[in-house]
């Protein structure tokens, strides 16, 4: 994929400060295999990216870093924290994910003063991880987080909102596989 595309893709935005704040409109989905045994993964090798922006009237700017890299970077660390190994020879199991910008997308938003539901233009970002087994080439899990995105984040922001999302893809697919989710 190119690493220029990766370089523009912001997929996560802005409240001003505070983790809490800073990720809160963050939602995200794990599901994994009920047969996935992930305690006999060992060692895990990068398969790709994709990446998509729709924005038709150029209004979306990047971030100032290559987003793929610290998605890259982020899952590199939560896999070798569970004590995985980079390993592109003998990998035990495949990673790779997607991002994407919709600037068009719209969404339900209660007005508290009339009281009603407006159908509004919300831009909106996503990330999907998926690890496969290696050998099979069978998904063994999928996390997707979505957010609303903003205009103008900062990038220790857009950082920190990344840096949840994927925390809280892999550990959810550890705590799943643990209960045979």
């Amino acid at each position: 994929m190119c690493r220029g595309l990766f370089a523009s893709m912001v997929v996560f935005v802005v409240l001003a400060a505070g983790c809490a704040s800073v990720t809160r409109d963050i939602t995200v989905e794990t599901e994994v295999d009920p047969k996935a045994d992930l305690t006999g993964y060992q060692s895990y090798t990068w398969a790709g990216a994709a990446a998509l922006v729709n924005d038709p009237r150029s209004s979306w700017s990047p971030p100032g870093f290559d987003v793929g890299e610290e998605i890259r970077f982020l899952v590199d660390r939560e896999l070798h924290n569970r004590g995985m190994k980079q390993n592109s020879v003998n990998p035990d199991m495949v990673v790779a994910f997607a991002v994407g910008v919709d600037m068009t997308a719209l969404k339900w938003v209660k007005d508290t003063k009339l009281k009603t539901l407006n159908l509004q233009n919300v831009p909106q970002g996503a990330l999907t991880l998926i690890f496969a087994d290696a050998a099979t080439d069978r998904v063994i899990s999928i996390g997707s987080a979505t957010a609303d995105l903003q205009s103008s984040p900062n990038d220790e922001v857009v950082r920190k909102r990344l840096d949840y999302a994927v925390t809280r893809m892999v550990k959810e697919m550890v705590r799943k596989s643990r209960q045979g989710e």
